[in-house]
């Protein structure tokens, strides 16, 4: 199962196509009808319907397609209570390149183009869009993402649920704290603290920000 069921989702359905290691069998969102179609594959209901599908066997493992790192969190956090035995897949597009020694959590989605270089560690509920690149020995913390065309040079930490926005690039050993967003284009020259929004070339701290805010 596929939970989400917006644009994000349309990308993880296609990796997984792609892959063809799996049979989708519908989509899991609490906001929209079963029955709505996204890509040919059915809304079969809310998060509560797991329970029921797994006991059913209609699902072994799923995978979470929402974009907000912290809403992501909060929906796993649900469904591992209500179903604990749920496997977590990863879902990761022929077209990327891992290196040697790298190595990957669980609920884990990587787009087209990507490539990440050995000695990187990935956990949890990450996911790396496309052609976006980790240099060797990164730390990406649970729940954290990297956008379209972002970059990160070698020994740079990620803290967990943050986000490194559209074509930003951090440099080599560089930490970014956990929860912050820094916005497209930026260059990240120093570390960054907790709980900001940061931008610009070179990046700054413009304002602090909680964790279910949005990136923007």
């Amino acid at each position: 199962m596929v939970v989400g069921a917006s644009g994000h989702a349309k990308v993880v359905i296609d990796i997984l196509e792609r892959q063809d290691v799996c049979r989708i069998v519908g989509l899991i969102d609490t906001f929209k009808p079963p029955g709505t179609k996204v890509m040919g594959y059915e809304v079969i209901g809310p998060e509560e319907c797991i329970p029921y599908l797994l006991a059913s066997r209609r699902i072994t493992g799923g995978i979470i397609a929402i974009g907000h790192n912290w809403t992501r969190k909060q929906v796993a956090e649900r469904i591992r209570e209500a179903a604990p035995e749920l496997v977590f897949v990863n879902a990761i597009h022929p077209s990327v390149c891992l290196a040697r020694e790298v190595e990957l959590g669980s609920g884990i989605a990587i787009m087209a183009g990507v490539r990440v270089n050995p000695g990187t560690r990935i956990e949890d509920g990450c996911f790396l869009n496309t052609n976006a690149s980790a240099d060797h020995d990164n730390v990406l913390g649970e729940f954290s993402c990297l956008q379209p065309n972002s970059a990160t040079g070698g020994n740079v930490n990620i803290g967990a649920f943050s986000a490194i926005s559209i074509g930003a690039n951090v440099i080599h050993g560089l930490t970014v704290g956990a929860h912050t967003v820094v916005g497209a284009g930026s260059t990240v020259l120093a570390d960054l603290p907790d709980f900001v929004t940061a931008y610009g070339t070179p990046c700054r701290v413009i304002r602090g920000r909680n964790a279910e805010d949005s990136y923007y």
